[in-house]
């Protein structure tokens, strides 16, 4: 776990938190201080459940950037099991941003594939803040490819700002890239399930989020374009982020109230998952299994016509 970071709107908490940990340290046998303890702790609860229950957009945006967040990796570590991590498209290069492999789910082979940030500098540096180039999303078409060749199911974890747009991933078929996955899954004949974990941004999050099951977590969000970046092209002033962000009502119960986008809406500890990887991800865990075990009842075709049918469903015409 990196090093605690508070959030503005967490700051009420830390005075509370700080003096619950001196307090412990100062208790000894001769000096009992359990009932100012406890005091504290019922207190600090309170405040934690109060400011969680009345987020703005613009701060759950923030929550689902949280550097502590869980990471793709962190689920896998609690998740899964036998996880083996497969690198490079064969073609270029291999994209860190991006992490595919193998793993167990409940003893049942699987492949995983999610967006992997860092958590300091040297470490976002390396994962390219979470923003794959071309040559990672043909890593994990590779990835689902051979998951459909032996029949096994297919995990995505998303969070990312977007797909990386330097002038390099442009001139190696970005777009190109994004679109064949897209086709690509949509085909699949395994069961595929999607979970925004983070940030759900634009065609870098799609590009591995086509599945027959697309779930959320609680303090996740999912739009076609960041807050900022909105907020750029309407008022031409990227600092307008949080009024963009209740535009684009991109926070996992917006997302629930169109009933058709996403399947479910994964419950996180109070005060969000950067809390406890190991709660969040076991609560994880039982969607994951409750969505496979529905999911493999299906043939192959069945699996095909579920996701499109699915995906179709999206659309909305106003005449």
């Amino acid at each position: 776990m990196a090093m605690q970071f508070y959030l503005d709107f967490e700051k009420p908490l830390v005075d509370l938190e700080q003096k619950i940990r001196e307090l412990r340290d100062y208790s000894t046998d001769k000096v009992d201080f359990s009932s100012d303890l406890k005091k504290l702790e019922k207190k600090a609860q309170k405040l934690r459940e109060e400011i969680f229950s009345n987020l703005t957009r613009w701060q759950r945006t923030q929550l689902a950037r949280h550097i502590n967040r869980p990471f793709t990796l962190d689920y896998v570590q609690h998740i899964f099991t036998d996880w083996f991590e497969v690198h490079g498209d064969r073609n270029f290069r291999d994209d860190p941003a991006l992490v595919c492999g193998f793993a167990r789910f409940e003893g049942q082979p699987c492949a995983v594939i999610g967006h992997q940030k860092g958590r300091d500098t040297k470490e976002k540096v390396y994962r390219n803040f979470g923003m794959p180039n071309p040559e990672g999303y043909r890593k994990a078409l590779r990835v689902m490819q051979m998951a459909e060749q032996f029949g096994l199911p297919i995990f995505t974890f998303v969070d990312t700002p977007g797909a990386f747009p330097g002038i390099g991933a442009e001139e190696r078929g970005q777009a190109e890239a994004i679109a064949r996955n897209l086709r690509e899954m949509a085909a699949l004949t395994v069961p595929v399930i999607v979970t925004i974990t983070g940030e759900g941004g634009s065609g870098g999050a799609l590009a591995i989020a086509v599945g027959n099951r697309v779930l959320m977590m609680e303090y996740s969000v999912y739009a076609v374009i960041s807050p900022e970046g909105c907020a750029a092209i309407l008022w031409s002033d990227g600092t307008k982020g949080p009024q963009a962000a209740e535009a684009l009502k991109l926070t996992a119960a917006d997302i629930a109230e169109l009933g058709c986008v996403i399947d479910d809406v994964v419950e996180e500890p109070v005060g969000g998952g950067h809390n406890d990887h190991k709660a969040t991800a076991e609560n994880l865990r039982k969607y994951l299994k409750k969505h496979l075990d529905e999911l493999n009842q299906l043939s192959p075709e069945e699996l095909v016509e579920q996701r499109y049918q699915k995906f179709r469903a999206m659309s909305r015409v106003a005449e």
